[in-house]
């Protein structure tokens, strides 16, 4: 099912915010909606996965997110235009990370711009690799990143500490790898155990996310289009 992040926002805005949560997190509504979407075998997978996944290893769960990919979605990103605009006029310096790249589709688009890029992620696909040749991809787990301190310019991070076992541990490396700027984006979401994503963790507020985010420095919070966008400088 082919849906854009704009649009399936605006059904998250309706699903999450105006059905009561007696209702939204009721098992009796929510697995006829899932089983009409993915099917049986994903529908019930979909139902336990937050009470499975405290216990998951870091290879398990990576297996979890490329199995779930090939079904939740065939967008090229999460990513909804307005944020996709604000982050590519944000970049400082000549040397990028994305952590978490996904399909790579942002990490293109940084690329055509004329920097350096690399872009990491628990399991990158092949075709994504041989679909942009120009970017060096990393099989990298965020909570764990090989890299030096301060060896990007700008280190980039969007749709994926929601995924992420330890989001503070996440953020510490992302802090620690970059030099000049850090940039983040969450999706605005309420949390329900019952939910169209993997997710494990979620930021229904922008004081949500900072209390993860714990800014030492000048930075920026705010929200595009249902989704939370941060920078942070150095």
């Amino acid at each position: 099912m082919k849906l854009t992040r704009d649009i399936t926002t605006k059904i998250h805005f309706i699903l999450d915010q105006i059905l009561p949560p007696i209702l939204r997190d009721s098992k009796f509504l929510m697995y006829p909606v899932l089983l009409i979407v993915y099917g049986k075998k994903h529908a019930n997978f979909l139902l336990n996965f937050k009470e499975r996944a405290p216990f998951m290893n870091e290879k398990e769960l990576a297996k979890v997110y490329v199995k779930i990919d090939k079904v939740t979605t065939e967008r090229e990103t999460d990513l909804n235009k307005g944020c996709i605009k604000e982050i590519l006029r944000n970049i400082r310096g000549s040397s990028v990370l994305e952590a978490g790249c996904g399909k790579g589709l942002l990490s293109h688009e940084i690329s055509k711009l004329g920097h350096q890029v690399t872009a990491s992620d628990m399991c990158v696909r092949n075709e994504t690799k041989l679909k942009y040749p120009k970017i060096v991809f990393i099989n990298e787990n965020v909570e764990n990143l090989s890299f030096k301190n301060n060896e990007f310019d700008t280190v980039i991070c969007t749709h994926t500490l929601e995924h992420v076992q330890n989001p503070t541990k996440a953020i510490d490396e992302i802090k620690r790898v970059a030099k000049k700027r850090i940039i983040i984006v969450v999706p605005k979401q309420r949390p329900y155990k019952y939910t169209f994503d993997p997710h494990l963790y979620f930021f229904p507020y922008k004081h949500s996310f900072l209390q993860i985010a714990k800014p030492d420095n000048k930075y920026v919070c705010k929200v595009i289009a249902g989704d939370i966008f941060y920078i942070e400088d150095f």
